[in-house]
């Protein structure tokens, strides 16, 4: 049968990073006891205000259509929250509710870039984007994101890749996978290249109550940057209610009117009873999220240590996120290899990330989504299982 040239197009390189995670997946419901940490899959409890307005709205029978983008009050409450962390000015009708940050992701390049458009990305990039740019039409470019320096963004080397072409400058900080969060400094030249260039910014701000090392800098807090920024964040990360699958994007009024035609003919409106939980969580800035913020630093500092004493890896603490890099190049094994080697012996799962880009290769992400106690074990088998690589050499070597 004949099908769309789109399912080549979505069909990104990051696609086949999920393949560990399928198969660790498949292997756990045969009854292995696998320690899961390939994806950021919050393992604590959402906060209670959340889920009790949900069910509170289930038993109102809050499940007819909703609002295409949103009720009035969740809205107003997005831009609220965007206004008193920004400082800047945000309203209802810069605001459209989306099913999840990955939803708002697609719908905004779709609106933003189509063929013959170049969209530009810092590489290492998280695994979907290649295939939502690819869905537009548009042209994927990347510009490094430097590992010797922390993985800080090349800005030389962004503003060089500009070209009459360039649409869309596409940020993600705290970053995934990486963890770098990028300073004030760097988002304000970025913003100046948009400026300059007459560019769109789209900034994945996913993880923006998960940064460590320094203070989230959002884009929205740019000044002259309103009429051509969108951001897109969501509760999945920030108060572990990814199901919820509750997203939103910032931008102006004019893109929301576009994101309002587009999720007509998609979605149809997100859940009115998901919305009424949504918008309990925000109109509070509660204790959960903080709680979670502290989760994440601790859990980071706990695996990045443990790992420093891995023979022919090297662990890289992140700045913020929910992930730890792990380069494990020393060991001579590619990043897949060692996925899988490590999931036979040692039943734990961890992402390889050559889907993320070519300076990602030899690295895996392991995500902090388990307790101390449950990260400390898989830390342990890690040890164990690069040990007996490094014996396995020794002992060849000298054969």
């Amino acid at each position: 049968m004949h099908f769309s040239p789109l399912v080549d197009r979505i069909a990104g390189r990051g696609s086949a990073a999920w393949s560990i995670h399928a198969e660790a997946r498949h292997r756990q419901e045969q009854g292995e006891d696998i320690i899961f940490l390939t994806v950021g899959d919050p393992d604590q409890e959402p906060p209670e205000l959340a889920i009790e307005a949900t069910v509170a709205a289930l038993r109102a029978h809050r499940t007819g259509y909703a609002a295409i983008v949103g009720y009035p009050a969740l809205r107003e409450a997005i831009a609220s929250r965007v206004a008193r962390r920004s400082g800047r000015p945000c309203t209802a009708d810069n605001v459209a509710v989306v099913p999840g940050a990955q939803g708002g992701v697609y719908s905004v390049i779709q609106c933003l870039a189509g063929p013959g458009d170049e969209v530009l990305v810092g590489e290492p990039i998280y695994a979907t984007y290649e295939g939502v740019i690819g869905a537009s039409g548009a042209q994927m470019v990347t510009f490094p994101l430097r590992p010797e320096r922390g993985f800080r963004p090349d800005l030389d080397a962004l503003a060089g890749a500009i070209t009459p072409k360039t649409r869309v400058i596409w940020i993600n900080s705290p970053h995934n996978p990486t963890g770098a969060v990028f300073t004030r400094a760097e988002i304000e030249r970025i913003a100046a290249l948009c400026r300059e260039h007459d560019l769109w910014l789209v900034s994945d701000e996913v993880y923006e109550d998960l940064a460590f090392a320094r203070p989230h800098t959002g884009a929205w807090s740019l000044p002259g940057m309103a009429e051509r920024t969108a951001i897109v964040s969501s509760l999945s990360k920030s108060h572990a209610l990814p199901a919820f699958r509750l997203g939103w994007v910032v931008g102006p009024p004019e893109l929301i009117r576009h994101l309002a035609n587009l999720l007509l003919s998609m979605t149809y409106g997100s859940p009115a009873f998901i919305q009424d939980g949504a918008l309990a969580a925000l109109r509070h800035e509660l204790p959960e999220v903080a709680a979670l913020h502290e989760d994440y630093r601790r859990r980071a500092a706990i695996l990045s240590e443990l790992l420093t004493k891995a023979p022919g890896c090297r662990s890289i603490p992140p700045e913020g996120g929910m992930f730890v890099l792990l380069d494990v190049r020393g060991t001579g094994l590619s990043a897949m290899e060692f996925a899988r080697r490590l999931l036979d012996s040692e039943r734990v799962a961890i992402l390889p990330c050559d889907g993320f880009g070519p300076s990602a290769a030899g690295h895996l992400r392991i995500a902090l989504s388990a307790p101390d106690e449950r990260l400390r074990d898989a830390a342990n088998r890690i040890l164990r299982f690069t040990r007996g690589l490094n014996q396995r050499a020794l002992h060849a070597a000298t054969a």
